[in-house]
């Protein structure tokens, strides 16, 4: 077992510099011993009070840096690819931000690479798997006590969208984990999307059509369907009903303080999915390294990165189309089963 990782965090914006202080206050067996950005006044800024840690401008340094044994990829997805393939060389522990690079094609060279060195190195983060509620859900669709899982029904509602955020981004950033959700949940492949535009609020931006509706089957037949609405206005919300044959289980809903108070009630909404989904960073990460320290993964492999990216390929096809579309996979290989 490897006494302690040192990772190298590769990009310092808003998921990097999450991670950076989520790796330096409160995950055990790691530490932050790198922080490269292009913007090197921002990775100095992002080690600020780490011990030991260095900022650098690349990843090859990082990489070649006698110091790091692990890394985390926090770029934006079309720089992942190239540090992927040189990590994978240097037989480090990666944990790579979705998605595990922009399209299936690459994708799939990626999980060659990885396969032909026989051992499983990537984790890819899809955090919601790590979810407590997510978690609760997977095991009572395991354990079968509610007899057969029929239907999926996911809301997926964010405040609103930075400039820039085009239709195609509504499935390749945002239902890209409802499709690794569905998957998670049932253990099966999905293998056709299609997608319903319907009446627009007038809040989205030119260019983009919101909310959209996204139909999903899986090989055995499970049907999912998911809203997604970017430009919501009154928080952040992701929420999943599931249909059992014996029951209906549903998470994801309102929680917190139910106050009473100046002839109103109710709570708060989450603002973003950092708030959402913070404990769910800390156990995916946790996880990733205690795996790592093994010799192992501890979550989402490169197979399961390729195969959120074939389907939000046909999900961006439905959405240009209006028809339904099958989802191109290639044969799994062993690796992964």
């Amino acid at each position: 077992m490897t006494d302690i990782l040192r990772v190298a965090v590769i990009g310092a914006g808003r998921m990097g510099a999450d991670h950076i202080k989520r790796l330096s206050t409160r995950i055990h067996g790691a530490e932050v011993a790198a922080v490269v950005d292009v913007d090197l006044s921002r990775a100095q800024a992002a080690i600020e009070g780490i011990d030991g840690a260095v900022a650098l401008a690349s990843a090859d340094e990082a990489l070649s840096n006698g110091d790091v044994n692990a890394v985390l990829i926090a770029t934006p997805g079309f720089l992942h690819e190239e540090i992927l393939y040189k990590a994978l060389e240097k037989g480090f522990p990666i944990l790579c931000e979705k998605p595990l690079t922009p399209d299936a094609e690459s994708a799939w060279k990626v999980v060659q690479a990885e396969t032909a060195r026989g051992h499983k190195r990537i984790q890819v983060g899809f955090m919601r798997r790590f979810d407590a509620e997510y978690a609760a859900l997977g095991s009572l669709i395991r354990d079968g006590e509610l007899g057969e899982l029929l239907m999926l029904h996911h809301q997926h509602r964010n405040p609103t969208t930075p400039a820039g955020f085009t239709n195609e981004m509504l499935i390749n950033d945002s239902v890209v984990h409802e499709f690794d959700a569905i998957r998670f949940f049932t253990g099966e492949e999905i293998t056709s999307v299609q997608v319903r535009l319907g009446k627009a609020t007038r809040n989205a931006p030119n260019g983009q059509h919101d909310p959209q509706h996204v139909l999903l089957e899986t090989e055995s037949g499970v049907l999912a369907d998911v809203e997604i609405y970017v430009n919501a206005k009154f928080g952040y919300e992701v929420a999943t009903q599931a249909s059992f044959e014996d029951g209906i289980v549903n998470i994801g809903g309102d929680s917190g303080p139910y106050v009473r108070t100046s002839g109103r009630w109710g709570g708060a909404v989450t603002p973003g999915f950092e708030e959402r989904f913070g404990a769910a960073y800390d156990v995916e990460v946790q996880a990733w390294v205690d795996a790592a320290r093994r010799g192992e993964i501890g979550g989402p492999t490169a197979w399961d990165g390729y195969a959120t990216a074939a389907c939000c390929e046909a999900g961006v096809e439905a959405q240009r189309s209006g028809e339904k579309v099958k989802v191109q996979l290639n044969a799994k290989p062993d690796l992964y089963n």
